[in-house]
C-alpha cells in the first residue's frame, strides 16, 4: 500500500513537472511571437495582426495564471487554508474566460472602426507574419494535446493554442488575398472572425469554470450515475445528503450519508464504496453511516438519494 502511495505521488509530480515545462515554453515561444507580430502589425497597419496579438498577449498571461495555480495546488494545507490553494486552479479558469471576452470586445471595436474607416495594409507582410503563428501556435498546442483531458486550465490552453492556430491561417489568407486583389476590408472582416472564434473557444470554459466557481457539480460527472452506483453496493439501503463539487479542475470531492444494513460491516463498505467512486472520477470522498431505520429530519435540503 505505501509502495504504491509512494508511486502514485512520484507520478504526479512527474507530470506536474511535465506541465511546468510545457507551460514555460509556450510562455516563451509566444511572448516573443507577440512582440514580433505587434512590431510588424505596427508597420503594416494590419488590424488582422495587431488582434492576433492581441489575442496572443491574452493567450501568455492565461498560460502564466495557469502555471501559478498548479504550483499553488502543490503548496501543503494550512490553518487558514485546510484544503491548500487548489481552487485557485477553479478561479484561475474563470479569470481567464472574462479576460478572453474582454480581448474579444476590444477586438470587434477595432475591427468596425475599421470596416468604417479602411487602412492600407501590406499584404505579404501579414501572410508571412502570421505563417509562423500557424507553426508556433500548433506546437504550443501539441505541448497540451495530452493532458487536455486532465484539467479545465490545460483544456482551455489547448483550445486557445488551437483556435489561434486556425485565426494564424485566416491571417494568412487575408494577406494572400490582399497582396493579390487589394481588397483591404478583408482585414477587418478578419478581426470579427477573430473575435468569433474567441468567444466560441471561450464560452465553454467560461460556462465550466463558473459552475465549478459556484461548487457545481463537475462536468463528466453524472449525479444519476453516482447515486446508482451506491445503491448498488452490497450492505447500502438509502443514502442521502449528496454533494458533489470540485476542489480543484482536476480533484472532485464528495460527502454522503449511506444507511446501512449491518453496522459491523462498515469498514468493508466503506472501502468498497471509496474504490468504486474513485474509478468514477472522485478522489476525495466523505461518507457518513446510518443504521437500518434511521430517520433523517433535515433530509430535504441536499440532492438525496431517496428524493
Amino acid at each position: 500500500m505505501e509502495h504504491d502511495k509512494e508511486h502514485h505521488h512520484h507520478e504526479h509530480v512527474g507530470k506536474l513537472t511535465s506541465l511546468n515545462t510545457s507551460f514555460i515554453i509556450g510562455i516563451v515561444l509566444n511572448f516573443l511571437f507577440v512582440i514580433v507580430e505587434f512590431g510588424v502589425g505596427l508597420y503594416s497597419s494590419s488590424l488582422g495582426l495587431l488582434s492576433d496579438a492581441g489575442h496572443n498577449l491574452s493567450d501568455v498571461a492565461s498560460l502564466m495564471l495557469a502555471m501559478l495555480a498548479f504550483r499553488l495546488m502543490s503548496v501543503h494545507p494550512n490553518s487558514r487554508y485546510t484544503y491548500g490553494y487548489k481552487k485557485s486552479t477553479v478561479l484561475v479558469s474563470l479569470l481567464n474566460a472574462v479576460l478572453l471576452l474582454i480581448a474579444v470586445g476590444l477586438i470587434f471595436s477595432s475591427s468596425i472602426e475599421k470596416l468604417v474607416n479602411p487602412v492600407q495594409v501590406k499584404g505579404d507582410m501579414v501572410a508571412w507574419t502570421a505563417g509562423v503563428g500557424v507553426i508556433i501556435n500548433a506546437v504550443t498546442a501539441w505541448l497540451f494535446v495530452k493532458d487536455k483531458d486532465r484539467d479545465l486550465n490545460v483544456k482551455g490552453a489547448f483550445l486557445h493554442m488551437v483556435a489561434d492556430t486556425l485565426v494564424s491561417v485566416g491571417v494568412v489568407i487575408s494577406g494572400i488575398v490582399i497582396q493579390y486583389t487589394g481588397w483591404m476590408i478583408i482585414d477587418p472582416i478578419i478581426g470579427i472572425v477573430i473575435a468569433v472564434v474567441i468567444v466560441i473557444s471561450t464560452w465553454g470554459m467560461l460556462r465550466d469554470s463558473l459552475r465549478l466557481s459556484l461548487d457545481g457539480v463537475p462536468v463528466g460527472i453524472d449525479v444519476s450515475k453516482i447515486k446508482g452506483l451506491l445503491l448498488k453496493q452490497n450492505g447500502v439501503i438509502n443514502c442521502h445528503h449528496l454533494h458533489i463539487w470540485a476542489l480543484s479542475t482536476t480533484d472532485t470531492a464528495l460527502t454522503v450519508h449511506l444507511l446501512i444494513k449491518d453496522m459491523n460491516k462498515m469498514d468493508e463498505i466503506k472501502h468498497t464504496v471509496k474504490d468504486v467512486l474513485k474509478e468514477a472520477g472522485i478522489n476525495h470522498c466523505t461518507l457518513e453511516f446510518e443504521p437500518e431505520g434511521f430517520v433523517c429530519n433535515d433530509c430535504c435540503d441536499g440532492y438525496g438519494c431517496n428524493d
